[in-house]
C-alpha cells in the first residue's frame, strides 16, 4: 500500500528530474566510455589504434582494409595530436568517402588517438585494437 507521503515523494523526485533535464540536458549515457573512445560507444567500434600507432609515418594496413569494407563509418581522432599526424588518416578516409571527426576533450585524457566506428549500429566486434609493439592502453 502507498501512502501519500511516499506519492509525493515520487511526485518530487519527477519534478527534479525533468528539472534537471530542463537545465542540465538528457544525462550522457556511458561518459567514461565514450571519452574512452572519442566521443563514440565501445559497440560501434571496427578499430582503435593508439595515439603512438597512429604517430608512425605510414598507415596501419589494418585501418586501410576497415575503411575499404565498411559504408556508414566515421573516423574519429583525437585533436591531442597534429594535424600533421592526422592528415594521413584523414586523407585516407577521404579516399573512401568516410567522414572524419577531429575531437578535443580537454577535460579527459584517453590513450586512444584513432576511432574507426560505426554512426549508428553497433557492430560488436570482440577484438577493435592492433596489438603490435606499440600498443599500450596505459
Amino acid at each position: 500500500m502507498i501512502n501519500d507521503h511516499d506519492e509525493v515523494t515520487n511526485v518530487n523526485e519527477e519534478i527534479k528530474r525533468v528539472l534537471d533535464a530542463g537545465i542540465y540536458g538528457a544525462p550522457e549515457l556511458k561518459p567514461a566510455e565514450k571519452a574512452l573512445f572519442l566521443s563514440t560507444f565501445r559497440e560501434r567500434v571496427y578499430i582503435a589504434l593508439t595515439k603512438r600507432q597512429v604517430a608512425q609515418n605510414n598507415v596501419y594496413q589494418e585501418v586501410k582494409q576497415e575503411m575499404r569494407q565498411i559504408r556508414n563509418g566515421i573516423l574519429y581522432l583525437n585533436g591531442d595530436l597534429s594535424y600533421s599526424i592526422l592528415s594521413k588518416y584523414i586523407k585516407e578516409a577521404s579516399n573512401h568517402s568516410l567522414s572524419f571527426t577531429i575531437v578535443n576533450d580537454k577535460e579527459t585524457d584517453t590513450p586512444l588517438g584513432l576511432v574507426l566506428a560505426s554512426k549508428q549500429n553497433a557492430v560488436e566486434r570482440e577484438e577493435i585494437f592492433v596489438r603490435d609493439d606499440r600498443f599500450s592502453l596505459e
